[in-house]
């Protein structure tokens, strides 16, 4: 279990309302879990569906819509407007955080499930240190056998992806060849940052053989980092 000391901050305490942020690689299950805790009741924010709110101006008047549309905006790492929209996209991350965070800090006894993204570990250190005080971060993790899964994922249902730097084409390659070949050295650069942000780390095969329940899924974690619900 990670203890996320590399921000310094302490779990959240027990007495507290449950706060879970759930954090991973696109693919990972952040999003089934992030339902199943908002089935048992627990508000629910999407980051995805916040940010796509801000694009939406940007979406319609290139004629995209939802969530793949927004990938679709973005486009692949090696199209010209990539980097622009790669940054466009990222301010209005950090922007959504923010908001949900002040929001947090207003209301001290609001519960709260935390669909982030994939790259929320790009916001800063400063947005980070105040998810890991205000909430339980939890890392849903995929084993190097898993890598081929996410990559199959986000292959068949293309999700917005800040590479980084990370995607390299090479002359002649198809841009799901160079998917398939940089994103196990993307899902590499991650993970460290995704096990020092995190106060506990569930492993995705594990996950795979719980009941679909926010019981199941709340059970993994130590006593003294479920919250009063």
């Amino acid at each position: 279990m990670n203890s996320g000391k590399h921000f310094g901050e302490k779990p959240v305490a027990a007495e507290r309302p449950l706060r879970i942020a759930l954090i991973g690689m696109s693919g990972a299950g952040k999003t089934f879990w992030a339902r199943q805790i908002a089935a048992s009741g627990v508000p629910a924010i999407s980051c995805d569906d916040r940010i796509e709110e801000k694009l939406a101006p940007r979406l319609k008047a290139g004629g995209f819509a939802g969530i793949n549309g927004v990938a679709a905006w973005m486009g692949w790492p090696d199209a010209g407007t990539y980097a622009e929209r790669e940054t466009e996209y990222l301010k209005e991350e950090i922007a959504t955080l923010d908001e949900i965070l002040n929001e947090l800090e207003k209301d001290a006894g609001k519960p709260l499930v935390l669909d982030t993204t994939g790259s929320v570990i790009y916001t800063g250190n400063h947005l980070l240190m105040r998810l890991r005080k205000l909430m339980t971060v939890v890392y849903l993790a995929a084993s190097d056998a898993e890598q081929q899964l996410l990559i199959e994922r986000y292959v068949s249902d293309p999700k917005p992806v800040l590479w980084r730097g990370a995607f390299a084409a090479k002359v002649g390659e198809t841009p799901r060849a160079t998917v398939a070949r940089c994103y196990p050295h993307l899902i590499t650069a991650r993970r460290q940052s995704y096990a020092a942000l995190a106060h506990a780390t569930l492993r995705m095969a594990e996950l795979r053989e719980l009941p679909h329940n926010a019981e199941a899924f709340l059970a993994l974690l130590p006593a003294d980092l479920r919250g009063a619900r």
